[in-house]
C-alpha cells in the first residue's frame, strides 16, 4: 500500500468546480492573455492556478497555490513563451490545497508535450485508476485529471489492443487519442489540451460543464465562460457542442465528432443559478437577465407582505431586482459586502463558512430600520450562512425577514464536478421548508419551484432547453455508481485506490 494517508486523500479529493482557459495567438503574449483570462474566471476556483505555454518545440509551466494574482508575477510569466497556452483555476471540494493536484498537468510524450486542464468530475475514476496502475503507469496525485492526461499520453494502439474501436484521422494522431479517451472516461468534462502545434477543446457528450469559443484578431480563445473573452477583447463565437472536439492551430478552427452526443443536452442548471458570472452568456443570453427572470417568477410564486427587497450580494442581486420589479416592492441595499473575502460557497471548511459571514457582510442599518424585508438568495445548500444573515438583518433593525430563494431546494448531491455536499450535509435533504425556516430564524421562507425555474430560463433565452437538474430533482443524466452515494464513499474510494 502507498504511504499516502487516508487524511491526505481526504484533502485531495478530485471533485472540482473549476475554470479553464486556452489561447492560440502567434503574435501575442499568450501567457499574459491567459493570466487575464484566468483572472476573469477567478470565481470558479480560488485555491490554485496554473499556466502552460508552448513555442512549437517545448512547453513551459508555472502553477501554484492561491489566487491568480498571488501565483503569477512578471518574473514567472516572462519565461512562458510561445504562441499557444492553456490555464486553469482550481477548487477542490474538501479544501485540500496540494501543489501535486494543481493544473494544468504537463507530461512529455513520444509526440511532444501534452498539457491538460479540466473542469468536471469523472464518475469512473476508481476504475480508471486501477486500469492505469495495473498497466504500470505511475500516478502522483488523486486527481482524475492526471488519469485523463495519462490515457491521452498512451498511443491509441494500446487501447485498440484492449478492444476499443477508434476512428483515426490521417492528418492528426491526437484526434484518435482524444476519441479513445472520450470512450474510456465517464462523467463530466470540459477540457483544453495543449500539444506542440495546437490547442484542442473537448466537451463530454452531455455538455455538463460549459466551454465557449472566441476569436481574437490574431487567433482564437477557449474559456469556461464568455466573460473571460470580454476581458481580453475577444469576440464570442459559440459554445463547444457536447461530444465535439475543436482543434485550433495554424489552419484555424477545425471541428471533429469525438463521441456521439447524448440524446438530450444536460448543461448544469446551477450555472444559471449561481456559478457563472452575471456578464457571461449562456444559451445566447446574459446571466444577469436570466436571473432577473428567475426573481420575477419567484415573486409570482412566493409573494411576501413586506416593505423592501434586498439581495445577498453579489450573486443574488439580479434575482432581487427581478423580484422587486414583479412585486412592486422597493429594491434596496441591506447588506454591504467586503469584496476581498472569497465566496462562502467555495470556502472548503464548514467552520470557515460560518465565520466568514460576519467578515464578508455588514448590515446597512439606515435602510433596514423598522422595515419588513424580503431577503432574496440564489440558493441554500448547507444552511450555514442563512441563519447568520437573518440575524445580521435583525440586528441591523429589520422588523421582519422573509427569505425567498430563486432556485428549488437542493436535496441531492452532485457527482459531476460541483461541491454540492452529501445527503448528510444538505439541509433540504433532512428538513422540511418549515423546519428550515425555523432553523434559520426567518419569519417566512419559500423557494422557486423546479418548473418555475425552468420556465423562467426558457422565457429569458427565448426557447426551452434540457439541463441537468439532479441536485434539485435527483434525476441524474448519467449512471452514478452506487458506492458514490455511500456516506463513507471517501473511505471506499481511498481503499479502492490504494488496495487497502
Amino acid at each position: 500500500m502507498s504511504n499516502i494517508s487516508f487524511q491526505d486523500y481526504l484533502e485531495d479529493k478530485p471533485r472540482e468546480e473549476c475554470g479553464v482557459f486556452a489561447v492560440y495567438a502567434p503574435s501575442r503574449d499568450v501567457a499574459r492573455l491567459t493570466y487575464f483570462g484566468l483572472y476573469a474566471l477567478q470565481h470558479r476556483g480560488q485555491e490554485a492556478a496554473g499556466i502552460v505555454a508552448c513555442d512549437g518545440r517545448r512547453a513551459h509551466s508555472h502553477k501554484g497555490l492561491g489566487l491568480v494574482s498571488q501565483v503569477f508575477n512578471e518574473d514567472n510569466l516572462s519565461p512562458l513563451k510561445g504562441h499557444l497556452a492553456i490555464g486553469h483555476n482550481r477548487y477542490s471540494t474538501t479544501g485540500g490545497q496540494h501543489l501535486r493536484n494543481t493544473q494544468p498537468y504537463l507530461i512529455e510524450t513520444m509526440n511532444g508535450p501534452l498539457g491538460l486542464a479540466h473542469n468536471g468530475n469523472l464518475t469512473n475514476a476508481l476504475e480508471l485508476r486501477q486500469i492505469l496502475l495495473k498497466r504500470g503507469v505511475g500516478l502522483s496525485s488523486t486527481s482524475d485529471t492526471e488519469m485523463m492526461t495519462q490515457i491521452l499520453g498512451a498511443p491509441v494502439e494500446v487501447w485498440e489492443a484492449e478492444g476499443l474501436h477508434v476512428q483515426h484521422d490521417p492528418d492528426d494522431l491526437w484526434i484518435a487519442r482524444i476519441r479513445a479517451m472520450m470512450q474510456i472516461v465517464k462523467g463530466a468534462y470540459s477540457i483544453v489540451l495543449l500539444t506542440r502545434d495546437a490547442i484542442y477543446a473537448v466537451r463530454d457528450p452531455h455538455g455538463l460543464r460549459p466551454l465557449s469559443l472566441g476569436k481574437l484578431p490574431e487567433g482564437y480563445v477557449v474559456a469556461s465562460e464568455t466573460c473571460a473573452m470580454s476581458t481580453i477583447g475577444a469576440e464570442y463565437l459559440r459554445y463547444v457542442n457536447p461530444g465535439e472536439i475543436v482543434r485550433i492551430d495554424s489552419r484555424g478552427i477545425t471541428t471533429f465528432e469525438g463521441i456521439t452526443p447524448a440524446p438530450k443536452r444536460a448543461l448544469c442548471v446551477f450555472e444559471f443559478v449561481y456559478f457563472a458570472r452575471p456578464d457571461s452568456l449562456l444559451d445566447g443570453q446574459m446571466l444577469h437577465k436570466i436571473r432577473q427572470y428567475m426573481g420575477r417568477k419567484l415573486a409570482e410564486e412566493a409573494p411576501a407582505d413586506a416593505d423592501i427587497v434586498i439581495g445577498v450580494p453579489d450573486s443574488a442581486t439580479p434575482a432581487a431586482i427581478g423580484y422587486s420589479i414583479q412585486s412592486g416592492l422597493t429594491f434596496s441595499e441591506g447588506l454591504t459586502k467586503n469584496r476581498y473575502i472569497g465566496r462562502t460557497f467555495i470556502q472548503p471548511e464548514e467552520v470557515l463558512r460560518q465565520q466568514s459571514v460576519t467578515l464578508k457582510y455588514n448590515a446597512l442599518t439606515s435602510n433596514l430600520e423598522g422595515k419588513r424585508v424580503v431577503l432574496v438568495d440564489d440558493s441554500i445548500v448547507r444552511g450555514n450562512t442563512s441563519r447568520p444573515l437573518v440575524q445580521l438583518l435583525r440586528e441591523g433593525g429589520a422588523k421582519e425577514v422573509h427569505v425567498r430563494v430563486s432556485s428549488p431546494p437542493v436535496r441531492h448531491p452532485c457527482f459531476m464536478g460541483v461541491d454540492m455536499a452529501t445527503y448528510k450535509e444538505l439541509i433540504a435533504a433532512k428538513l422540511s421548508i418549515d423546519e428550515i425556516c425555523q432553523h434559520i430564524g426567518a419569519d417566512s421562507l419559500d423557494y422557486l419551484s423546479l418548473s418555475g425555474m425552468l420556465d423562467a430560463i426558457a422565457a429569458a433565452v427565448g426557447f426551452r432547453n434540457n439541463y441537468c437538474t439532479a441536485c434539485f430533482s435527483g434525476e441524474y443524466p448519467i449512471t452514478i455508481p452506487d458506492w458514490l452515494f455511500a456516506e463513507e464513499r471517501d473511505k471506499l474510494l481511498f481503499e479502492g485506490m490504494w488496495g487497502a
